[in-house]
């Protein structure tokens, strides 16, 4: 089958690599379509823990089962599905456990023809999704509904904040927010990024790089109930100025380095700091659900072949989406 792989540090190719087996418990899905995520930009610059080459990336997938390994139940062939994409979540719904990993490192992951995985990573593709969007989904779509109900508990009517909008989790809390009936407000350094999360349901936005940003948005919206973060760095304090009282502030990652906390601003108006990472089986039930309900569909911001998966990444490289990028592969 062929396959996108990084041989080495800042290397890619499309390549052809043995087809997979199913050992017990697992099936093969031949893959439709597949999306790129910030993850795999950092694995192929070697900036994320454990990696190895050469390696198969993506975390994101859908396709159609072709084949299932002892004790899986043949009824999943032929089956149009979407892949869960973190392995070993373990017993605690409060955190994952130490045997959780992401599929794409160091399981082989979805940028490739076919992939074997167990069937318990499957749901079945929400009828209403283009193969591009149910491939769209999964990690993002699974962060996002996680930081937003299950950590921040967001509420109808509440006043939310999504930070850097634009990329693929901050455009899923906020067609999340929306359905769940919240008021939505969006940051980024974009002011066409900014009129296109109107569109999109938010009531409006924030340049970031505006070093007054902050006042502008508590006289026209604030404060805010959640904060939805993934930057971290010297702009997390006035993440903390437009948190109401009582408020909750959930980040999932860390792009611009750690933050110094306003510790006093925390405590004194009794802010609550929740990380959050992915989501378990739980979440992912859930959050199949919502988007079912909802019919929601991910926003995309372009679709290639697997051949030209080098112009994705060096895209994704340069910050220049809005949505996620696919990759089709099948059909």
């Amino acid at each position: 089958m062929r396959a996108v792989q990084f041989p080495a540090l800042n290397q890619w190719s499309v390549v052809d690599v043995p087809d997979p087996t199913p050992a017990p418990g697992e099936v093969i899905v031949a893959l439709r379509a597949a999306a790129l995520n910030h993850r795999d930009v950092w694995i192929k610059a070697g900036q994320y823990a454990g990696v190895t080459f050469p390696c198969i990336p993506g975390s994101d997938g859908a396709g159609e089962v072709i084949a299932v390994g002892d004790t899986v139940d043949p009824a999943w062939l032929g089956r149009e599905v979407v892949i869960y994409p973190a392995l070993g979540w373990g017993e605690r719904e409060q955190a994952q456990g130490p045997q959780f990993t992401i599929l794409g490192l160091p399981r082989a992951g979805t940028l490739a023809e076919k992939i074997a995985i167990p069937a318990a990573q499957l749901a079945p593709k929400p009828a209403h999704l283009s193969w591009a969007e149910a491939a769209a989904l999964p990690l993002a779509g699974l962060t996002a509904f996680r930081s937003v109900f299950s950590r921040a508990n967001l509420q109808p009517g509440e006043r939310i904040l999504i930070s850097g909008i634009g990329g693929g989790v901050a455009l899923f809390a906020l067609q999340f927010a929306v359905a769940a009936i919240a008021e939505v407000w969006v940051t980024s350094s974009s002011p066409e990024k900014i009129a296109r999360a109107v569109a999109l349901g938010a009531k409006g936005g924030f340049d970031y790089r505006d070093p007054a940003w902050a006042t502008a948005a508590l006289k026209a919206a604030g404060p805010f109930d959640v904060v939805v973060d993934s930057a971290g760095g010297e702009g997390f304090s006035r993440l903390i100025d437009v948190t109401a009282s009582g408020g909750r502030v959930v980040f999932f990652g860390a792009t611009r380095g750690d933050a110094a906390l306003p510790v006093r601003k925390i405590y004194w108006r009794q802010i609550s700091l929740l990380g959050s990472t992915m989501g378990s089986p739980a979440d992912w039930a859930a959050m199949t659900k919502f988007v079912t309900t909802h019919r929601i569909r991910p926003v995309i911001s372009e679709v290639l072949p697997l051949a030209r998966a080098g112009e994705a990444f060096a895209r994704m490289e340069r910050g220049e989406q809005f949505g996620k990028i696919v990759l089709t592969i099948r059909g």
